[in-house]
């Protein structure tokens, strides 16, 4: 019995090292799945703070609001991909017959040249102004110079983005135009250069650029981009519309390929949302915002901003409290899931390159994985004849967000203002700009509500911003972005809006009261991002100013005549 009882224990101590290494390596494994498991955004639910929390109704245990993001967009009364009250409105933008024909009123020996500025929209701009400008001189048009010097360095020309052709012939009832400035005597014609104001009215042109246009014959407008008042009688302004939405046509190779992207994206979903990001390393030191990044963000962005030695932008704050920085990623994403766009959504985003790179969307991706770019559904070959030129790469952006069921934009560049007026005077396809001074609160105590009463809020404060008829007064903003002299309303839609109360989200409509809320919003100076937005008045006595809230107010000219760097940042 004693001999039975010492094997026992011996066995019994022999089986204890082997029982705590079993033992260890269990609890091993577990920490490792641990760590590995799914993180809660590949769950149900993703989650604003890194640890878990319960969610019981909207609070924790303790009775704290629980910010908790649904995978779906809700159930909503109004149509994600589309507007019934849309399908009332059209373009119009023919002429009347008291426009004369280009032949009639076109002056022999009088040439005018344009020298755009920035990247491809901003250039658009200054094009589509150009033929208008050469209109109200009665003069002819030489096919516009690009900018090819700017921080952008694409060297493609005219012709190599755009259908000239098509560009010419369209256009010959309004505008003579001709491909190059003619040999004077056997020689090179060097034209007089000169610039004119911002918002240059008709007869601004006539005081400042006739004159030397009677005396040197040819005029070369330099840096011309905003160079045209906002306000000209409805047939200049429907001629800027058949330039920009008619005339304006992408050469064939660019465009074959733009239709081969959207084909893919239809491919995958009936639908889809193209999102265009402006969250480059360079343009948010020139914005001065802060973003929460701590010292390392600070040094970052500080060293970039260095590069101008006139920027002095004090309180970086300040610009996140007025409105007046782009939405990050992750913003953009929590916007559009609270208007209703679940993880199932396919998103194509259109961005350079994202300050904090992969980390910094990251949590855009979770919020929306089936994640496009157009690096990621063409191949190196099929883009490689684009790749080398920055303005035939955004060609490409465009037509994809262009014929996307909803764009969305974290900012009010100046692709965001060509492509929301193009949407408008095409049928009012839904396009989403961020009231981003508005957002910004919500943003900032988000952890404090729950994700109800949040997306609620967003809800409300978007409302304007969607891309509806009506939503801007006739007149106010830019008209590249509100073409109102080029969008009717035909007598059916006349009849459906006055009969009958109307609510936004209820039937895609929106009554007066929310489309006056609305206006003031869009109308309020301060939510307007002036940093990249070149469309100030340049008649000012000094570089720099100080604006109704005490911030520096930049003037565009007074960097980019030096600095040609800041085309990167005040163009697409």
């Amino acid at each position: 019995m004693g001999r039975r009882r010492h094997i026992n224990q011996s066995r019994l101590r022999c089986l204890i090292p082997v029982v705590s290494a079993i033992s260890g390596a269990l609890l091993f494994l577990f920490a490792l799945l641990s760590f590995l498991a799914p993180s809660p955004v590949d769950n149900d639910h993703l989650h604003h703070a890194i640890r878990r929390v319960s969610f019981n109704n909207g609070v924790n245990d303790i009775g704290v609001p629980v910010f908790r993001v649904p995978t779906s967009g809700g159930r909503l009364d109004r149509d994600l991909w589309s507007s019934k009250v849309s399908n009332f409105y059209y373009g119009c933008s023919n002429a009347s017959n008291k426009f004369a024909k280009a032949e009639a009123i076109t002056h022999p020996n009088r040439y005018l040249l344009i020298a755009t500025s920035g990247g491809l929209n901003q250039q658009r701009t200054g094009i589509t102004d150009g033929v208008v400008a050469a209109r109200i001189l009665n003069a002819t048009l030489v096919v516009p110079k690009l900018d090819q010097k700017s921080f952008w360095k694409d060297a493609s020309n005219f012709s190599e983005i755009f259908d000239v052709d098509w560009f010419i012939s369209s256009l010959s009832k309004d505008v003579k135009i001709v491909k190059q400035l003619p040999r004077r005597g056997g020689k090179t014609w060097i034209p007089y250069t000169m610039r004119v104001p911002r918002k240059c009215s008709d007869r601004c042109y006539q005081n400042r650029v006739l004159p030397n246009l009677l005396k040197k014959h040819a005029v070369q407008l330099n840096k011309f981009d905003y160079r045209l008042a906002n306000k000209l009688e409805t047939d200049l302004q429907k001629l800027r519309c058949r330039v920009n939405y008619h005339a304006l046509k992408f050469t064939d190779p660019i465009r074959e390929m733009g239709e081969k992207l959207v084909h893919r994206m239809r491919l995958r979903s009936k639908h889809y949302v193209a999102l265009h990001l402006r969250f480059e390393p360079d343009m948010l030191a020139f914005s001065g915002c802060y973003y929460g990044g701590g010292e390392k963000e600070r040094k970052e962005l500080g060293a970039i901003r260095r590069r101008w030695k006139t920027l002095h932008i004090s309180n970086p704050d300040k610009g996140r409290r007025q409105g007046r920085c782009p939405l990050t990623p992750e913003e953009v994403g929590l916007m559009l899931r609270a208007l209703g766009y679940g993880k199932s959504v396919h998103l194509y985003v259109a961005s350079g390159e994202v300050y904090g790179g992969e980390e910094t969307l990251a949590p855009l991706k979770a919020l929306f994985p089936n994640f496009y770019s157009k690096d990621t559904i063409a191949s190196k070959q099929e883009l490689e004849p684009f790749s080398a030129f920055s303005s035939r790469m955004a060609a490409l952006d465009f037509i994809v967000c262009d014929e996307s069921d909803v764009f969305v934009t974290n900012n009010n560049g100046n692709m965001a203002k060509i492509l929301a007026g193009r949407r408008r005077y095409f049928k009012h396809k839904p396009t989403i700009r961020p009231n981003a001074k508005k957002l910004y609160r919500l943003f900032l105590g988000r952890e404090n509500m729950t994700w109800e009463a949040f997306a609620s809020r967003v809800r409300s404060t978007q409302r304007g911003f969607m891309g509806e008829p009506k939503e801007v007064r006739p007149g106010r903003g830019e008209f590249h972005e509100n073409p109102s002299s080029c969008i009717c309303e035909d007598s059916e839609a006349k009849a459906k809006m006055d009969s009958g109360p109307r609510k936004l989200g209820r039937g895609n409509s929106v009554t007066k009261k929310d489309v006056g809320e609305a206006i003031d919003d869009q109308n309020d100076d301060v939510n307007e991002p002036d940093w990249f937005d070149p469309d100030d008045e340049e008649n000012q006595s000094e570089p720099l100013g100080k604006g109704p809230y005490n911030e520096t107010i930049l003037d565009y000219d007074a960097f980019t005549s030096e600095e040609p760097e800041l085309e990167e940042l005040l163009s697409d």
